[in-house]
């Protein structure tokens, strides 16, 4: 395993490199804290812990950190692994140093999993923490990489999951700080544990190429040298490979092959000004053959993240296609750095509207949008898609640039325009032709919104359907909470008394009172007319919390007269998945293999002779529709599932899709990349070019099996994914 642990020698021998002024004496202060807090303790390799806070602060060294980063890296572990607190870190460090440690050890506290509720405080906390010292996050992105580099002592779920986290949260924030190296290196190394198979390609693929490789960039490199020395002398050039996730998501997610990718060579051209950016392009083209609408301009138009370059593709006399990145050092140093260059080289702090603040905007912008929210999924959703590093460029009428993320729509332009023009949208046209409400936007598009002078116009409910970003479906969210509370009152009341009819839930007026300010206050709102308000302008979605409403029902019901469950071997996997079934205490509960039933189905019990009660499906075939003209009616009875259920459950799926090469392997990557464990795999083939697959699979409960029907119906070739 390639050592990836740094001792706190080689930290010095970084510090000294930088040429900074480091105060070493607080530095020592930590690090000889953090070896006698950390004596005792090991990783689970076996090495001395102090070699991850170590190696945390080298990483931070090389972004080129200061000093209060450096003495919270090393500090990091300190309050959450040991007997020191907070304020002890506090007494001997200071305030400043303190928040860093607290803010990290809050993103620690409580680990991911597949619990989307848990994940979703989770990314609250840290995008809380981000807007309060952007440091706070930069050293848990190196936190997380010395962990990746190390992993391999995990178990290999472990490894999957945390490689997951990598690639849906801590990836995409280092996209959106601009932290090139950290990104690259995240993703490459959770690619290595999500599909190890794809990353051998790959990485042999190169290693093969690789002195065909750097003789071809040597030659181009020469060549350019030769054709823009007399215009700019002093020109750097450096060679670049694609990082394997990058030729990965070209490869196996738009299905190329590795020689029709045109990136995966390139060539820097570092200037000193932006003119000699514009001089050089031209110089290119015409050493080189340019290849049409490979042209993208990101000085004029930089992205999201303060990337900046002009990027070119050519094919020079060997006929094998490159890039050529064209920019200034400060641009260079922005697009490797990020965020992290402020400290590393000063940069983007030439005048206010330049400032740190300016460019943490979009921190801000997402809690502000999310403040309202009391859906912990729906946030979970609008953070990850508002950071994803897709983007789409569009331009208004008069020419002005709008970015937005891949998947937006024509109202997320409208709203990211103003708030207004949202509001009294009433149409939009694409390139002067007419479109949909629903339609997504296309980069270069000339985008033009239609509006109404109308007053008391406002947006459509069905638009928090539609739109892609948090910003506009928060604005929409705003304009119903601000001018229709009346609506939302009557909206929300009839929301919550058709779903209570649906599933059940009956009580007299004034326990019914009671009940509904208990889920009240649970959501956040302080009365029961704020609970009704906010599901009726979409700030709540009853559906997402009808399965806790109906946990807390079922807890009302059962109060004075509780129901046990004899804790067997054969009942005790049924405990911890939680159902009750009603007046029975001390039963044996077993799931039917008939229908398989999973939390979120409406169920049924049936009393067997001597083997306890069996749980069905209420529409399982072996269910009377109606349980009066059954033949032993009595023994059917009612049973629900509490909520807390904690193990998973045997499921099957239908899939019908196209016979063609590797859609096997299409299928069962898609699922494993869900981490979703197979238990048996059947496939029929039918006479019209068309397979049935049957898989069972183990779900944890009917919004899990949904979300993987979801995913699997978007394989390429699959044409109908069902329960079966």
């Amino acid at each position: 395993m390639k050592a990836y642990y740094n001792d706190y020698e080689q930290l010095k021998e970084y510090l000294e490199k930088e040429n900074k002024s480091y105060d070493m004496d607080l530095i020592d202060k930590a690090y000889n804290l953090a070896l006698d807090a950390h004596e005792s303790q090991k990783r689970i390799s076996g090495i001395p812990y102090i070699l991850h806070p170590t190696s945390v602060a080298c990483i931070l060294t090389e972004l080129g950190m200061d000093t209060q980063s450096i003495v919270a890296a090393l500090l990091h572990d300190v309050v959450e692994d040991t007997s020191y607190s907070l304020v002890n870190i506090e007494k001997m460090f200071g305030k400043e140093i303190a928040a860093l440690v607290d803010g990290v050890t809050k993103l620690g506290r409580v680990p991911f999993s597949t619990r989307e509720e848990q994940q979703a405080e989770n990314l609250r906390k840290m995008l809380i923490a981000m807007s309060e010292d952007i440091r706070v996050i930069i050293i848990k992105l190196a936190d997380r990489l010395h962990n990746m580099r190390t992993i391999e002592c995990m178990r290999p779920q472990k490894r999957r999951d945390k490689a997951l986290e990598n690639m849906e949260v801590y990836a995409p924030i280092a996209h959106r700080l601009g932290i090139r190296t950290i990104k690259e290196e995240l993703e490459d190394l959770s690619l290595k544990y999500l599909d190890p198979v794809a990353y051998r390609e790959i990485e042999e693929a190169l290693e093969l190429r690789r002195e065909d490789r750097e003789q071809l960039l040597s030659i181009i490199e020469r060549r350019i040298t030769q054709k823009v020395s007399p215009i700019v002398p002093e020109v750097y050039l450096e060679g670049r490979v694609k990082s394997i996730n990058g030729i990965y998501r070209k490869m196996f997610m738009k299905h190329r092959l590795m020689e029709e990718i045109y990136d995966i060579y390139a060539v820097r051209v570092i200037v000193d000004n932006v003119n000699d950016c514009y001089n050089i392009l031209g110089v290119i083209h015409e050493a080189f053959s340019p290849i049409p609408n490979r042209f993208k301009d990101y000085i004029s138009t930089p992205k999201p993240n303060m990337y900046q370059s002009l990027h070119t593709t050519v094919i020079g006399k060997e006929g094998i296609p490159f890039e050529v990145q064209i920019r200034t050092w400060e641009m260079h140093h922005t697009a490797e750095y990020g965020i992290a260059a402020h400290w590393k080289y000063k940069l983007g702090l030439k005048n206010k509207k330049d400032s740190l603040e300016s460019r943490l905007a979009w921190i801000k912008n997402i809690i502000d949008n999310q403040k309202d929210d009391a859906d912990a999924i729906d946030l979970l959703r609008t953070i990850k898609s508002d950071l994803i590093p897709e983007e789409v460029f569009v331009l208004t009428p008069k020419g002005e640039v709008v970015n937005l993320p891949m998947g937006a729509t024509v109202i997320d332009f409208a709203y990211a325009i103003h708030t207004e023009v949202g509001n009294h949208m009433i149409g939009a046209k694409a390139d002067k032709r007419m479109v949909p409400f629903d339609y997504k936007v296309k980069t270069g598009q000339i985008i033009e919104i239609l509006t109404t002078k109308e007053k008391n116009h406002g947006p459509n409910r069905d638009w928090l359907k539609i739109v892609a970003t948090s910003e506009a479906r928060s604005k929409i969210r705003q304009w119903f909470k601000r001018e229709k509370r009346e609506e939302n009152l009557i909206h929300g009341k009839n929301e919550i008394e058709k779903e209570f009819n649906r599933v059940g839930i009956k009580l007299n007026e004034s326990q019914m009172k009671d009940f509904l300010l208990l889920i009240a206050k649970k959501q956040r709102c302080e009365t029961i007319d704020k609970l009704y308000e906010a599901i009726g302008y979409g700030g709540i979605s009853i559906t997402r919390i009808m399965p806790k409403i109906k946990d807390e029902y079922n807890k009302l019901k059962h109060k004075d007269n509780p129901v046990i469950i004899k804790d067997t071997p054969a009942s005790k996997k049924i405990n911890a998945q939680g159902i009750v079934v009603d007046g029975v205490e001390n039963c044996l509960v077993k799931l039917s293999k008939c229908c398989n039933p999973i939390p979120g189905d409406d169920i049924i019990g049936f009393i067997t002779r001597g083997y306890g009660v069996s749980i069905h499906k209420r529409d399982c075939v072996n269910v009377p529709v109606n349980i009066k003209n059954a033949a032993e009616p009595n023994r059917f009875i009612r049973a629900h599932w509490t909520g807390s259920e904690k193990e998973e459950f045997k499921s099957e799926i239908k899939i019908v899709a196209l016979d063609k090469p590797n859609i096997i392997a299409d299928i069962t990557t898609q699922i494993s990349y869900l981490h979703v464990e197979i238990r048996s795999f059947n496939l029929n083939k039918s006479k019209d070019e068309k397979v049935q697959i049957y898989i069972s699979i183990l779900v944890k409960n009917m919004d899990h099996l949904k979300s993987i029907i979801s995913k699997i119906a978007k394989v390429n070739g699959v044409l109908s994914v069902k329960r079966a």
